[in-house]
């Protein structure tokens, strides 16, 4: 997701010289799919919703596999509902054209902390995906209830066809 600069992190921003109306247009469009309420919607909440689903699915195994399991569950339960807030309160304040004052999930404000907030994101998006491989090859998958099977097939398709969107429209660009 792109960011507004952490503050005293020293980021500039250089501002081009006039453009065509083609341009400005396509410049729009690019700018919609970098906003942070789109970058949310389609990227933060999904990866939410895998997480959340993963840590059920950790819960559930707990119930045979012991304490731990039931540990690490509900403490990335508890990341995905501090994710699910921190991207909200994120698109809410681009929506309302204010800046934001965080970042839009913990890693990345951790990240800021150390004026790498993208680097953290990065970090928080490999374990994103990681999740979904654990999901996947572990089989819990299989073993969803049809309410969580409509969670993530709803944020798998806001995740798979966002990005292909993008793709596509990046490449129409170059033409």
């Amino acid at each position: 997701m792109v960011h507004s600069p952490s503050p005293g992190c020293g980021h500039t921003d250089d501002n081009a010289a006039p453009k065509s109306r083609y341009t400005r247009e396509s410049d729009g469009i690019q700018r919609f799919f970098l906003r942070p309420f789109f970058l949310s919607l389609t990227i933060g909440v999904p990866f939410c919703i895998y997480k959340m689903i993963f840590g059920i699915s950790i819960l559930r195994a707990g119930a045979a596999g012991g304490s731990s399991f039931i540990v690490a569950g509900g403490l990335i339960i508890i990341w995905s509902v501090a994710d699910l807030i921190l991207n909200s309160i994120y698109s809410l304040q681009d929506l309302l054209h204010l800046p934001a004052r965080f970042e839009c999930c913990t890693l990345a404000q951790v990240g800021r902390f150390f004026c790498r907030p993208m680097v953290f994101l990065a970090l928080d998006t490999l374990l994103s995906f990681s999740i979904i491989c654990l999901m996947l090859w572990s089989g819990w998958i299989a073993s969803l209830s049809p309410f969580e099977n409509i969670l993530w097939y709803t944020a798998t398709t806001l995740n798979l066809v966002s990005l292909s969107v993008v793709s596509l429209y990046n490449e129409i660009r170059k033409v």
